[in-house]
């Protein structure tokens, strides 16, 4: 006879039914509810081989078209979690070009129904085969645990040492990569991302650093072409979806394809954009002007044209975006002032915001404006100012010069800032515009330390010191610089020596010398950091006198006046916090129209 369940144990069913009806889309079911729709999505289990399919894509323009498929196969496990359908194209365009990055997102069509996205192909295929991502993957976005609040994003930058600006930059442009691309395995189709308004050897570079990311950087034209076709574009499956990192006077943009649209949630590209789950980047509508057929890999070279929302999830079998959302992005502004033009260019740009991309594109765009006119000459100089507008801590200025190094320490200092604005470990700062003018001279400013001499080299405490200086510049002329400075009265007797050195050898010394003021234990400390690099001019020569040490620096604080017996017991090696000693020492300097790239030490003895 059936046992009769209780009021209790119904009651503790329903709730768990009910449990199971809230909260099942939170923990990534396979089949999210609201979004799956039998009557408009066909499953993998309902998919043979052999079944007649189609596509919809942008090949010219922004014309979607449909091309005939056939499926081949069902691939099982192609990665953790994911199946794949094999599918091959039928279509004469189809089999010229063979698999198209920029075709990423293109919907499939079984029996009417939707099943996924073209996603995956292989480089040097003779046939059109394509690998397409399930729908009910797709339609996952956004729905996995953790997936609306974690920001897996942030590049990990070791702050433990002294800030170096060259070791961050090194550090946010280490080797990344998204997995294998042997030419023997299928792989998710790289993102092109079609730059335009800047030189063929930047864009190359910063090819070079974002492949691993699965993204193409490839030159393009400049803009969309206005017209009756591009004025009313929308974002509807088959569309391309762009998304455009810089927009304005120079253009970088990724583009894709527009896979699903429900209500206001668009679902694209059938695998990752960068694939760390929330992000805040453009959403556009775009057009194609070719589809360029290559051996290795065929791409779509194409420009958007409206932003239209905001790409809000980036995980692995697609982006999701909100067509109306407004993307948070960085102004960059950009004076170029060069020795072969007649009057300075202006560069008004508008870069995503993205703590992987942001440091990179930002980059380039500044490299790509100095260079629009042509490279450098070898014998150059450049004087330039970067402001970064920070949310919270002002305006972060760097102004400074270089010579014969090309644009090396711009390019450091621009990626390495937004970098450890944007990935501290700390606070994440806010980056609200960015401005940078440079002007460009042909001649070099490159100098040495011809003679450092003294008018003495011997001095009694409290007595002064005359230090004279001759620097030869880089044709052979000369300039004389003399520089006094005063002994203290209680200076014990003995050898000492005199440090004569250039902006170069400077940050060099106050890095051994002060290393306090570039370490950085909270954001507050990495803003004084950074502000500390910036005072450090490379166009100034610098005569020291190291003093006797005293004190000590704990961490950050400096107690200069410690007491001998208290030193000894703070600089116990017992203690876990980072104890120096303090350094002093005297300085008098002046700035040149030269860079000084060397130093040189004078030794002399104090006497009673």
């Amino acid at each position: 006879m059936p046992r009769r369940l209780s009021n209790s144990n119904i009651n503790a069913f329903i709730l768990l039914a009910m449990f199971l009806c809230w909260f099942t889309p939170l923990f990534g079911s396979q089949n999210p509810v609201g979004l799956l729709d039998p009557s408009r999505h066909i499953t993998l289990d309902e998919i043979k081989p052999g079944m007649q399919a189609y596509c919809l894509t942008v090949y010219e323009g922004t014309k979607i078209e449909k091309f005939e498929l056939e499926v081949i196969s069902v691939v099982k496990n192609f990665d953790p979690g994911l199946d794949v359908i094999l599918v091959k194209g039928l279509d004469d365009k189809f089999i010229y070009t063979g698999a198209v990055a920029g075709c990423s997102g293109s919907p499939v069509y079984i029996e009417g129904r939707l099943a996924g996205a073209l996603a995956l192909g292989w480089p040097y295929s003779k046939d059109p085969l394509y690998g397409v991502t399930p729908i009910e993957n797709m339609l996952q976005v956004g729905s996995t645990p953790g997936s609306a609040s974690q920001d897996s994003s942030k590049i990990t930058l070791d702050l433990s040492k002294p800030i170096n600006l060259s070791n961050i930059e090194k550090q946010l442009n280490e080797p990344f990569s998204t997995g294998s691309s042997s030419e023997e395995k299928m792989t998710f189709l790289p993102s092109p991302l079609v730059v335009s308004g800047i030189p063929t050897s930047v864009c190359q570079e910063l090819n070079n650093q974002l492949s691993g990311f699965g993204i193409v950087a490839t030159p393009g034209f400049p803009g969309s072409v206005p017209d009756k076709d591009t004025a009313n574009v929308k974002i509807e499956p088959g569309s391309v979806l762009a998304v455009p990192v810089v927009s304005g006077d120079i253009e970088m943009a990724v583009i894709g394809t527009a896979t699903e649209v429900l209500g206001d949630k668009v679902f694209g590209f059938g695998h990752a954009f960068l694939g760390y789950g929330p992000v805040e980047m453009p959403l556009a509508t775009g057009q194609v002007h070719t589809v360029v057929a290559s051996v290795q890999r065929s791409f779509k070279l194409g420009t958007p044209i409206d932003i239209v929302g905001t790409i809000t999830f980036d995980q692995s079998h697609a982006v999701m975006g909100t067509i109306g959302k407004k993307p948070k992005m960085i102004p960059l502004n950009i004076k170029i002032k060069r020795y072969n033009t007649p009057s300075p260019r202006s560069y008004h740009c508008m870069t995503a915001y993205n703590k992987v991309l942001t440091p990179r594109v930002l980059r380039a765009a500044i490299l790509g404006a100095a260079l629009r006119q042509g490279s450098l000459p070898p014998d150059h100089t450049i004087s330039y100012r970067l402001d970064f507008e920070t949310t919270g801590y002002g305006t972060i200025s760097f102004e400074n010069s270089s010579t014969d190094t090309g644009l090396a320490e711009i390019s450091t200092e621009t990626n390495a800032i937004v970098g450890l604005l944007m990935n501290n470990p700390y606070k994440e700062i806010g980056i609200e515009a960015v401005n940078c003018d440079i002007e460009i001279t042909n001649r070099s400013s490159l100098a040495h330390i011809y003679s450092a001499g003294l008018s003495d080299y011997t001095v009694k405490p409290g007595g002064d010191i005359t230090v004279d200086v001759t620097i030869e510049k880089f044709r052979g002329t000369k300039e004389k610089y003399s520089f006094t400075l005063n002994v203290p009265k209680d200076l014990q007797p003995g050898k000492y020596k005199l440090l004569v050195t250039g902006g170069y050898r400077y940050q060099d010394f106050l890095v051994r010398a002060v290393p306090q003021k570039l370490i950085a234990d909270n954001a507050d400390d990495l803003v004084e950091a950074i502000k500390f690099i910036s005072g450090i001019k490379r166009n100034k020569l610098h005569c020291i006198l190291p003093l006797p040490e005293a004190g000590i620096t704990i961490q950050r604080a400096e107690l200069p006046d410690l007491p001998l017996t208290k030193t000894l017991v703070l600089s116990d090696p017992k203690r876990t916090l980072d104890i120096q000693t303090y350094k002093h020492w005297l300085e008098k300097s002046v700035q040149t129209d030269t860079l000084i790239m060397d130093e040189k030490e004078i030794e002399f003895v104090v006497k009673e």
